[in-house]
């Protein structure tokens, strides 16, 4: 993977020993001699490099609640000062072991060549195993010079002790032996890390094969005085829970109005049946004048003004359903309308939501 321009810029062509992903473009660089915190551009910042010289005399990490996600690693460069840095606490873990194994090499603690295989923190509890020894330091710092190492070299045998809240882990150096504690949960990535750092060095294939040959290596030895052999009590069983590791072993409708008919159509239909229905004497005087012409002149008036009253009904039932279904389609448009800008709000809204959560993104990378 390619470095960004400006990193590359300030590496010097020093290697790059780790490169720790803290979330979009951001990164941290591990060298022989310092880490790089790279800043991607954002909404806060400008593109950015800090550095941080190996040299220093202890790592403390500082962590948030439940709530935070950023944590910050500080460290203590002794007369010159401190310096910190922030990043996610999801990567923490990832980004101290590279940090802290450059810092063990600067010290002269680690050979050349030596590799940081693992690094475990248990409440107050620091274990850094090597391709080479042990490294453990009791106290709230993750490391300072109040440490102890164990190399390999001078281990003899190796046990495990089950407990109900912790794992004793007991190595033994020739006549003593140097016990501490892992929480259970964390009690099998430590012994397989720690019985594979052990076989390696001595390349055997397991446990038992590595006592069988320091039983023959005693044998072989005169025999030394036993008696005295100091067991300490070591610190108290954990009960905080590590730092979680990352990718490693754990510590990673509407309806339409009704239309009323008029009355009058009702009442003109009325008149016309009334008319119809006439005794037989109307109806031969009716017959009688319409021979003469005067009473048919009569009666075709009134028909035709029912006729008329009929029209005049349909047009009216006609007009009124016109103008309701003007209103629905006026109303149709405004729906429209309002749909189209409802569309455009949720738009904006969208691109703020997006905003706010860059924002916090960036926020949540120590930015």
């Amino acid at each position: 993977m390619s470095l960004p321009e400006l990193v590359q810029t300030e590496l010097d062509d020093e290697p790059v020993a780790a490169r720790v992903n803290l979330g979009g473009e951001d990164g941290l660089f591990v060298t022989p001699t310092r880490t790089l915190i790279y800043r991607s551009e954002g909404l806060l910042s400008d593109e950015s490099v800090e550095q941080y010289p190996h040299d220093a005399e202890r790592i403390s990490v500082s962590e948030g609640g439940r709530a935070s996600r950023k944590a910050t690693v500080t460290l203590d460069y002794g007369l010159d000062g401190e310096q910190s840095f922030s990043l996610p606490s999801k990567r923490l873990q990832d980004a101290l072991h590279p940090v802290l194994a450059g810092i063990l090499s600067a010290a002269g603690i680690t050979d050349p060549g030596e590799t940081v295989k693992q690094t475990f923190r248990f409440s107050e509890l620091t274990l850094v195993v090597t391709s080479d020894r042990v490294v453990k330091h009791i106290g709230a710092p993750v490391w300072d010079e109040d440490f102890e190492g164990f190399h390999y070299a001078d281990v003899t045998d190796l046990t495990f002790e089950d407990g109900s809240v912790a794992t004793s882990i007991v190595l033994t150096l020739g006549s003593r032996q140097e016990r501490f504690k892992a929480p259970n949960d964390d009690a099998r990535a430590v012994r397989e890390t720690l019985t594979d750092a052990l076989c390696t060095y001595h390349d055997v294939p397991s446990l038992d094969a590595f006592r069988k040959a320091k039983a023959r290596e005693s044998e072989a030895e005169p025999s030394q005085d036993r008696k005295n052999v100091s067991f300490g009590d070591g610190p108290a069983p954990l009960t905080a829970n590590p730092t979680e590791l990352s990718e490693k072993p754990k510590n990673a409708t509407r309806p339409d109005d009704p239309v009323d008919l008029d009355d009058g159509a009702a009442d003109s239909a009325s008149g016309v049946a009334a008319e119809a229905v006439t005794e037989p004497e109307s109806a031969t005087s009716s017959a009688s004048a319409t021979f003469e012409g005067s009473g048919f002149e009569s009666a075709s008036d009134e028909t035709a003004a029912s006729v008329e009253a009929v029209e005049a009904s349909k047009t009216a039932e006609t007009t009124e359903t016109t103008d309701t279904g003007d209103g629905i389609e006026e109303l149709r448009a405004q729906v429209e309308t309002l749909t189209v800008t409802v569309q455009r709000q949720n738009e904006q809204l969208q691109r703020q939501n997006e905003l706010v959560e860059r924002l916090i993104d960036e926020l949540s990378r120590g930015r």
